[in-house]
Parts: structure tokens; sequence; C-alpha cells
């Protein structure tokens, strides 16, 4: 009686059937006897990406995978160690390398510290706890301000050749010198020259290992 309201006359039973059949026609295989997924995607033509979903679009390519090698940076003497794209990977690569040298520093001094300030015929848990307590005090403490040095000294330097059209050493021992003033200007102007002179030391001790390497 499915006729009388407009039904297809077909039960589920052969839906499923026909289903299966057009998937087995389609994909080449039928699905439900396979067991090792490797097997088909081995053997030669045994599964064909064109014949899936047409909503996919891979027959089309992987076009994510298809990128475009970005343009290097063009200015004069930008190109160091690693190759970069501009400021924002000397930003990014220079201020993370400095950050995590000097908190893996930092956290070898805390651990030596530590070891040595342990209390005499202490229990292991009170020794463990003194030796991490100067590891997380001392590793963040230089690694956050190496960072932050690195940060603004990244940022000198890219202004300062983004201005002068090249980069070279007397760029970056400028801008080494400007960042230690930046960084203690709180403090007064001995400690900012302090600072001033140990980053300006720092950026030609880095431009001459650099040009030793390069």
């Amino acid at each position: 009686m499915s006729f009388l309201f407009g039904g297809s006359g077909k039960s589920k039973e052969q839906e499923a059937a026909d289903e299966d059949k057009n998937l087995r026609t389609s994909l080449g295989f039928d699905p439900n006897q396979v067991t090792n997924v490797a097997n088909i995607i081995s053997t030669p033509g045994g599964l064909d990406i064109s014949k899936l979903h047409p909503l996919a679009g891979v027959e089309k390519g992987v076009e994510y995978l298809d990128l475009e090698d970005e343009q290097l940076s063009t200015l004069q003497g930008s190109q160091g160690l690693i190759p970069s794209r501009g400021w924002t990977d000397d930003l990014c690569y220079g201020t993370g390398a400095v950050y995590l040298t000097a908190l893996g520093l930092g956290g070898s001094y805390g651990f030596i510290e530590g070891v040595k300030n342990i209390p005499p015929n202490a229990p292991g848990k009170l020794q463990l706890n003194t030796i991490l307590n100067h590891i997380t005090r001392r590793g963040p403490f230089l690694g956050n301000n190496a960072g932050v040095l690195a940060l603004v000294y990244n940022l000198v330097n890219s202004s300062i050749d983004s201005v002068r059209g090249k980069h070279d050493s007397a760029g970056s021992v400028v801008a080494g010198a400007l960042s230690g003033a930046i960084f203690k200007c709180s403090k007064g102007l001995k400690p900012m020259g302090y600072a001033s002179g140990t980053m300006a030391l720092a950026a030609a001790g880095w431009c001459g290992l650099k040009s030793v390497l390069l």
C-alpha cells in the first residue's frame, strides 16, 4: 500500500543494498570487507582520491601543501645565521633564543646554588624542595630580564636599520647601547650607563661572532 502515499515501494534492506552497490562501484572495493586499510592504500590504483566525495575537492590537488616561498628580506646586510624575512623574524627568533638560553643558564646556576645550600641531615623532600626553590628563583628571573632586553634590542635595531636602509655592526652596537639605557632608565643615570655599556659590548661580541661564523 506504500504506493498510495507516494512511497518508493523499496524496503530498507533493498535501499541499503543499493547504497552498498553504489559505494562499491564508486570506490572499486567493498568497504565492509576491508580489514586492513594499509592493503588498500599500498595497492597501485587501489584507492583513487578522485572517487571520494566531490565536496572534498581533492581532484584539484591538496592546496594547503602548495605554499609559495615568502620573499626574504632585501635589506642590505640583513641575512645572518638564519634566513630572515624581515624584522618580525628577527624579533621572534632573537627574543626566543635569548630567553630560552638565559632560562637554562639561570636554572643551571640555581641548581648548583640549591645543592650548595641544602641543610645538613635534611630529608629527601626538603633537599628536593631547596633545589627547586633556587632553580625557579634564578631561572625565570634571568630568562625574563634577558627576554625583555632582547625584545627592546630587536625593536630598536630594526628601527635603526629601517631609517639607515642597511644592517651593519655599527647599528647593532648603537642599538645595544640604547637598549641597555632604556632597560635601566628608571634606576638612575649610573645604572643606565652600566647597562648601556654592557649591552653595547654584548652587541659588539655578537657581531664579531657572526662575522667569524659567516
